[in-house]
């Protein structure tokens, strides 16, 4: 994963405080603190209407959807999160990053939360949201450290039912991070839950680009930073290699069925190179 919180986990996070300065009709997140994740200079942006239009569309200008595919994503983990709270004793945040649902919704709910990252973004987020008292980092490098010592040294119960959330990280490891990370979570108790996202192998391999040209040429063929990927017919079977049953699978057209079209926004673009899907630990 790479090491620099502003280029794995900004972007998210301004798309997050947008959508949620736009009025409640038309937006697809509602995130108050996202806001404040963001540089100081970036905020007074979001909360112009004119600003707001002018950012989405320069994003969009050569992946078209990008956006929207980010902001679905999000809504979609906000969402599955807020359902699957009430059947769990302890939330692990896995590349958290920026991310501030552990502080939105498990920190009210009282619920044990460790927020698993690289020092580096650790520190960045820190400096920008305080953590409350029962949201605990737990700074460790997925490709360098074991996922078990680091949340045991941090004090998580392993027969505690969890609720896992890996959002955006998976592209950015090597297979071998990938299988020993699901190896850690095989330990889960049985009930426990997992919400991933992951990025298209045949996105990956530069065979279907679904429209998003830019994006492969940024993230794969030039910095090479997305190294991992899945064929959606594949994650059934890797899931089930480690203990945990596939629940559900959801992409583009999940998307723009779920959330776009409520908000009279169906006729807009959602890419299907990003997918999530949310397991049960059998």
């Amino acid at each position: 994963m790479v090491d620099n919180a502003a280029s794995t986990s900004l972007i998210p996070m301004l798309i997050a405080a947008t959508e949620s300065a736009m009025p409640a009709e038309k937006r697809l997140l509602a995130d108050d603190l996202a806001i404040r994740t963001l540089p100081a200079g970036l905020r007074p942006l979001v909360r112009r209407q004119r600003t707001r239009r002018w950012l989405r569309r320069l994003m969009d200008r050569q992946d078209p959807g990008i956006w929207n595919s980010l902001a679905c994503r999000k809504r979609y983990f906000d969402e599955q999160t807020a359902a699957l709270l009430h059947d769990t004793e302890a939330l692990v945040v896995l590349g958290a990053g920026l991310d501030t649902r552990a502080c939105r919704l498990a920190a009210p709910a009282a619920i044990p939360a460790f927020e698993v990252d690289l020092p580096v973004n650790i520190a960045l987020k820190q400096r920008r949201i305080p953590l409350p008292g029962n949201v605990v980092p737990v700074a460790i490098d997925f490709e360098r450290q074991d996922l078990a010592t680091g949340l045991a040294e941090s004090g998580y119960r392993t027969d505690a039912k969890t609720l896992f959330l890996w959002e955006g990280v998976t592209q950015y490891l090597t297979e071998t991070a990938v299988h020993a990370t699901l190896k850690t979570l095989a330990t889960a108790p049985s009930g426990s839950h997992l919400i991933f996202s992951y990025i298209r192998q045949d996105f990956i391999a530069g065979t279907n680009l679904d429209g998003c040209p830019a994006a492969h040429r940024r993230f794969v063929a030039g910095q090479g930073i997305w190294r991992f990927g899945l064929h959606p017919g594949s994650v059934s079977g890797l899931l089930a290699e480690h203990g945990w049953r596939e629940v559900e699978q959801v992409g583009g057209g999940e998307y723009t069925e779920r959330f776009l079209t409520p908000l009279g926004r169906g006729g807009e673009r959602v890419p299907d190179i990003e997918r999530c899907v949310t397991a049960t630990k059998i």
